[in-house]
């Protein structure tokens, strides 16, 4: 389909798709609704829930221990972070 033929089917102009076409364009929902339902689709929306952007369970895990036991596991962390870095840079060298 032709942007004049699209254009004609959703009641805009064709300078109006081709500004819909080009990057960065941001168009009204009710006028992606207009312009796919021209082609003969239907647009639908969903909201989904976002999924955790960290490992919940151990975030339950963490909120389990005591103080003492997360600033234990903090510094064995720390330690093995320092010691994963140290041969890292022995490796490039």
């Amino acid at each position: 389909m032709t942007q004049a033929e699209l254009a004609a089917r959703a009641g805009l102009t064709q300078s109006a798709v081709a500004r819909l076409e080009r990057g960065g364009s941001n168009p009204t929902v009710a006028t992606l609704d207009n312009v796919i339902a021209a082609t003969g689709q239907r647009l639908i929306l969903a909201a989904e829930p976002a999924r955790a952007s960290f490992d919940e369970r151990q975030l339950v895990e963490r909120l389990a221990m005591t103080p003492a036991e997360r600033l234990a596991n903090f510094t064995a962390s720390s330690r093995n972070l320092d010691a994963t870095v140290r041969r890292a840079r022995r490796a490039n060298d």
